[in-house]
């Protein structure tokens, strides 16, 4: 007895050896390193008024996927848009359930809406979670960024038109010109934003805050007019969707102050570095537009599903809902033309790098 007890022993304790031998999982999965100061990263991925909390760049991928569930300056960044997908895929399938949805063209607007809102959380979520890596990944995933800013601003101007627009707004100058001017103020967009980011350097000047702002400024004032318009023209207490599209406007407006101001942190450096940022306030106040306006545009899709086909033709609801992978292409194109020419500069910093080294 006592010798099978001996000999079991001696086997747990091979097997014990044998389990030591075995790699961990930390050495198969990398840990993200701990964050760093603002003077130990280069001066591309510094924030204003941000001194620590960045992620050290050049580390294996794997680091920056994981830095998901790791404290840093940009992780509010990041949840805020991640955790915004779930909220808006409940809001469908609620909305679903009390409203009524059927996949034909009366819908497509609605669809186009949803998917723009996911491309642009994906490519922004994207760019916070992974730009930290280098220079290269900075411009690439920012750049994907501007893609998605786009297309979810061509996605609203269709929710816009087809279920928000009056008869006497369509029959205006603007409104005959509206999904011809979305889809091109829609690239102007991505493609000032991607001519700033390669344009200017760190410490940014106002030139590249304009090159932005202007064009998505011009976008976004042609994306609402049609519910601006309908805001000022229609009785509230007779359509239900246009408090919510009151919201949806008020969240914009926040988050434009936040992207275009660096508050509260230019008041407070350094206690803003992981948490209270202008970008991160930024981010939430878009999320909760977002949300506002699938809630809007359902409800207008509810009141008008039987007219819209015969109010608008299908030939029309479905070119312009063609155009949402055309507009995408051309951002898509746009970006990687940009970011070619990004690569030549990087490449002539890197040569001229070498060459003072020597």
């Amino acid at each position: 007895m006592s010798g099978d007890i001996l000999q079991r022993l001696s086997t747990l304790t091979l097997s014990i050896k044998h389990l030591r031998r075995l790699p961990h999982f930390s050495d198969i999965i990398p840990s993200p390193s701990p964050t760093v100061t603002a003077s130990q990263v280069p001066s591309l991925f510094r924030e204003p008024y941000i001194l620590s909390g960045y992620r050290p760049v050049q580390q294996d991928w794997r680091c920056y996927l994981l830095s998901l569930f790791q404290r840093h300056n940009e992780s509010l960044n990041v949840w805020t848009h991640l955790l915004a997908g779930p909220v808006l895929l409940l809001r469908w399938w609620a909305n679903v359930g009390a409203l009524g949805y059927t996949l034909d063209a009366a819908s497509l607007p609605l669809s186009v809406f949803l998917v723009s809102s996911f491309i642009y959380l994906f490519f922004s979520v994207a760019a916070h979670l992974l730009q930290s890596h280098s220079e290269h990944a900075h411009y690439f995933f920012f750049f994907m960024d501007y893609v998605g800013v786009a297309v979810y601003q061509y996605g609203c101007s269709l929710g816009h038109y087809f279920y928000a627009s009056e008869p006497e707004w369509r029959e205006s100058c603007i409104g005959l010109l509206f999904l011809p001017g979305a889809v091109f103020f829609g690239w102007l967009s991505c493609a000032g934003c991607c001519f700033a980011k390669s344009r200017y350097r760190r410490p940014y000047p106002l030139q590249r805050k304009i090159c932005q702002l202007i064009p998505t400024t011009l976008a976004y004032l042609l994306d609402i007019s049609p519910v601006a318009h309908r805001l000022f023209t229609v009785s509230w207490t007779q359509e239900p969707s246009l408090p919510f599209h009151a919201l949806h406007i008020a969240f914009f407006m926040l988050s434009a102050l936040f992207f275009s101001c660096p508050i509260p942190e230019s008041f407070f450096p350094g206690h803003c570095d992981f948490m209270g940022q202008g970008h991160q306030i930024f981010h939430l106040f878009l999320s909760l537009c977002t949300v506002c306006q699938l809630e809007a545009l359902f409800q207008d899709y509810a009141r008008r599903r039987d007219t819209v086909v015969e109010v608008f033709g299908e030939r029309q609801l479905w070119w312009a809902c063609v155009s949402f992978p055309v507009l995408f292409l051309c951002c898509i194109l746009t970006a990687l033309i940009t970011m070619r020419h990004m690569n030549k500069k990087l490449q002539g910093k890197q040569d001229r790098d070498k060459l003072s080294a020597l």
